[in-house]
């Protein structure tokens, strides 16, 4: 078997909009096609034995062992892939549960999807999925630890802190979405104007001179004792020296541990020789060179987290620790705690598993005990000297026992500090009496404080703790999406798109677009190109300037990665005709108009889907759908736009020469079609769909009747305005129109404009693009032939893997097969064969440039018609006038 194909779903997509985050592979199944598993009698013990796990997998029996009854009935080894693949995932701490396989057109190919919690993990999961399903079919031996140790290495670099995580579960069930900024763990929560940031446990809100603060462990201690604070008695060194006179003023036992540190890197405690502080500051020196020499304060280890200036939670934090039986070794009983299913690698699970490191050792050493060692019945051994969970301590929570003098304690730390969420170290025998009572002191405080120990305890109560951070960001009654409206479509979508976007403006919004031209922010380019995928939406989401998106959303985009957002507020489909078929497994209008139905199906519960009735796939696109939908129509008395009104529903239709909203029993008249400059005079008619598409966007958007007429009427087509889009310019003597119509039903709708002009010849420039079926150059040669009196074919600069002569034959026999004797002239390059139209325009002439380069056609036009002006103004000028 071998991947041919990979790609990553970031977003709602083809294959599912519900589960965002998939792999899809393309699988060649090569020697393995015409096999199943049940033609493999040992494949199925070898699965099992190799992981055992699979026996969750119900598979569509839907009971548990599913999946390996499935196997010994027979199934593809494709479906093994695709359930390999998910159990990786969670043999590494990624759960994965949604998968599915299909049928590729190509004999001997599947298209398996599955999903991820990392991508790369996912990536990685897919190849080491097939080598696994090859190997055990084979019978060869296979060494999954590796995988399964790479894909944990995945997991620690880049996916998701337990903190991190926990916020964004809490936002995302507040419908807040969120963007992930870098592989760090910076995150951007909300959209546009209303977007927050964290990294960890740090926001946008926290104060840079309060973490330096907290981070200042010397300046931090000082403020606090000057606040009436208990802390431990103590200074800083630097030297070996410093440190003898550090231990003979305070006495042991003694904590060390790095002026600049967190996470309990580097800290020693219960130092009770002067050796043994020499190894502390050795360690501390590795992450700080000033080290902190302080009284150890006897106690138990507490972290009191103060949220926005509230106490939310406690814990006890245990260090990792270890209770002899009198029978077994320490490295016996380390085993047996990290037997434990809550113990993890890392941040994988609640806890985390207990490494024997050079600190353990050091603490065994200072005991006189080894690994081999028999701990007596009864007797608990720390194995390390702080608590921190990441060092495979263990907590409880304690938040409903902590006394009201230390919450206000907490509190004030917080704000002394400056803190917005702040973690605080307590050292006392009891955090249910004030600590200065128990002659306990508060160690250190934290900026950015690890939310584990509080949401997953290993004993007591789990803590919401992010629901307080999420109060603090995004108050209740403060937005945090901006407005979406998202447009796809064969045709018109870009037209659609930059009228809308000019509508929302005029509301006095600050509007972020995408087109096939480029990123447009406030109608400022700053990318230039086809930004239409996810990619190009993120851009406009992330910017902290936009406060209304509208977002042209291409199949290819959807194909590629799938949208750049959960949830629109408007989502149009346009119309769907043949266009790309045979590109990325989509061969039929009905999987295309599949692809663009992602576009309705991610609209929220009160958003509308504004829908075409006149075509028959968008009009289908209606079933099932959970949003509201309104249709727009050039047929008032379409039956079906009849009963969607009869219904009580919204609609958009052409009527009687005017641009109406039908609602209810009620018709609201916007504007004449013949007064709307996109529509040049009400002979465009396919613009009059892209004009009831936005109107209807507007009325649901709640804009003015009144606003809508005047953006119709001051949408003026241009190059600027809408390049490539029904680009005219008038010469003394004929006209040329400049469009990026590349398919069918593009050439079509331009060319029933053209059929309505007084021409008195018709010349068409066309080229069929690179990556299009045979059938699509000829079909689009016998559109050009209807419509033209003169074609001249030419090509693109890129052929996109054709040769000139597979795109140029076919295009040609279409033109000759529809208009027998037709004038056809062959001429390659673009801007000569622009060149060739305009010199030979006789009076009367319309020159239709379909072009691939709108930017230099325009300028060439443009260039010509200078030409022109002056000689007209010479021969003028020549003849006296």
């Amino acid at each position: 078997m071998k991947i041919i194909d990979l790609r990553v779903m970031r977003g709602p997509n083809y294959w599912s909009v519900k589960h965002p985050k998939i792999i899809v592979i393309k699988l060649a199944l090569e020697d393995l096609n015409s096999k199943l598993t049940s033609d493999f009698p040992q494949f199925l013990p070898r699965l099992k034995k190799k992981m055992p796990g699979l026996v969750l997998h119900r598979s569509t029996e839907g009971i548990e062992g599913g999946f390996f009854n499935t196997i010994e009935q027979g199934t593809t080894f494709a479906h093994v892939v695709q359930h390999v693949a998910l159990e990786l995932q969670t043999m590494a701490g990624m759960e994965s549960g949604y998968g599915r396989c299909y049928p590729a057109h190509e004999e001997g190919h599947m298209i398996v999807v599955f999903s991820y919690q990392e991508e790369r993990a996912g990536e990685y999961a897919a190849y080491a999925a097939v080598r696994i399903t090859e190997a055990l079919a084979r019978g060869e031996s296979y060494k999954l630890s590796d995988d399964i140790s790479r894909l944990h290495d995945i997991r620690e670099d880049e996916y998701f802190g337990p903190s991190t995580y926990a916020i964004i579960s809490e936002a995302v069930s507040r419908g807040i979405p969120y963007i992930r900024l870098n592989r760090h763990s910076l995150i951007q929560l909300g959209y546009g104007k209303y977007q927050k940031r964290i990294q960890a446990t740090m926001t946008c809100r926290t104060a840079c001179f309060a973490v330096e603060i907290a981070c200042d462990k010397n300046a931090t201690k000082d403020m606090l004792q000057d606040a009436g604070i208990p802390v431990p008695k103590g200074t800083t060194v630097y030297t070996t020296e410093e440190l003898r006179k550090a231990a003979d003023w305070l006495g042991f036992p003694l904590v060390t541990k790095p002026l600049d540190g967190n996470h309990g890197k580097g800290a020693t405690i219960n130092i009770k020789s002067l050796k043994d502080a020499q190894k502390g500051m050795a360690d501390a020196q590795k992450y700080s060179s000033g080290v902190i020499v302080e009284q150890f304060i006897e106690g138990f280890d507490f972290r009191i987290l103060v949220i926005h200036g509230k106490f939310v939670a406690a814990a006890k934090r245990t260090p990792a620790m270890v209770t002899g039986d009198g029978i077994s070794t320490i490295g016996q009983l380390i085993e047996r705690e990290n037997s434990d299913p809550r113990r993890g690698i890392g941040h994988e699970k609640a806890l985390t598993r207990i490494k024997i490191d050079k600190h353990t050792a050091r603490i065994l050493k200072s005991l006189d005990l080894t690994t081999s060692s028999v701990l007596e019945e009864g007797r608990e051994l720390y194995l390390k000297s702080t608590a921190n969970i990441s060092t495979g301590g263990t907590a409880t929570d304690v938040t409903d026992l902590v006394d009201p003098y230390n919450i206000l304690m907490a509190e004030r730390i917080a704000g002394l500090i400056g803190l917005d969420i702040c973690g605080i170290d307590v050292m006392t025998t009891d955090i249910a009496i004030p600590l200065n009572e128990t002659r306990g002191a508060v160690l250190e405080v934290n900026a950015a404080p690890g939310f584990r120990m509080h949401i997953s305890p290993t004993f007591g109560l789990p803590r919401n703790v992010a629901e307080p951070v999420l109060d603090m960001l995004f108050p209740r009654n403060l937005p945090a999406r901006i407005p979406i409206i998202a447009v796809t479509g064969t045709n018109g979508k870009t037209t659609t798109t930059r009228l809308l976007a000019h509508m929302v403006k005029a509301q006095g919004y600050q509007v972020g677009y995408t087109t096939t031209d480029g990123i447009y922010i406030q109608d400022k380019m700053l990318e230039k190109g086809d930004t239409t995928g996810s990619y190009s939406a993120e851009f406009v989401l992330k910017d902290p300037t936009v406060n209304f998106a509208v977002l042209e959303c291409a199949r290819g985009g959807l194909l590629r990665s799938g949208l750049g957002f959960q949830q629109c507020d408007i989502g149009i489909v346009t119309n769907v005709s043949s266009d790309h078929l045979g590109l990325r497994d989509i061969h039929t209008l009905e999987e295309l108009a599949k692809v663009k139905a992602v576009i309705p199906k991610s609209v929220s519960k009160e958003g509308y889907a504004v829908l075409n009735a006149d075509d028959d796939l968008v009009y289908a696109m209606a079933e099932d759908l959970t949003c509201k939908v309104a249709f727009f129509s050039m047929d008032e008395n379409n039956a079906r736009i009849v009963k969607h009104i009869a219904a009580g529903g919204l609609a958009a239709v052409f009527e009687n020469g005017y641009i109406s909203i039908f609602k209810n029993s009620y018709k609201i008249r916007i504007d004449r079609v013949a007064d709307v400059p996109l529509t040049f005079g009400g002979k465009a008619k396919f613009n009059i769909e892209n004009i009831l598409a936005a109107a209807l966007a507007g009325y649901i958007s709640h804009f003015d009747i009144d606003a809508i007429k005047t953006a119709l009427r001051t949408f003026i087509p241009s190059p600027v305005k809408t390049p490539g889009r029904m680009n005219l310019f008038k010469f003394p003597d004929f006209e040329v129109l400049v469009d990026y119509a590349h398919n069918v039903g593009g050439l079509k709708a331009v060319g029933d404009y053209i059929n309505s002009l007084d021409a008195t010849r018709k010349v068409g420039i066309v080229a069929g693009v690179g990556d299009r079926r045979e059938q699509d150059f000829y079909e689009l040669g016998q559109v050009a032939g209807q419509v033209f009196d003169e074609v001249i074919v030419r090509l693109d600069a890129d052929l996109r893997g054709k040769t000139a002569a597979e795109i140029t034959g076919p295009l040609i026999k279409g033109i000759e097969e529809a208009a027998p004797g037709k004038p056809v002239k062959l001429i390659p390059e673009e801007m000569r064969a622009i060149a060739y139209a305009l010199e030979n325009a006789g009076p009367g002439t319309i020159v239709a440039i379909f072009t691939e380069d709108v930017q230099e056609s325009v300028k060439m036009v443009e260039s010509f018609k200078v030409i022109q002006d002056r000689r007209m103004l010479l021969d003028e000028a020549a003849a006296g006038i």
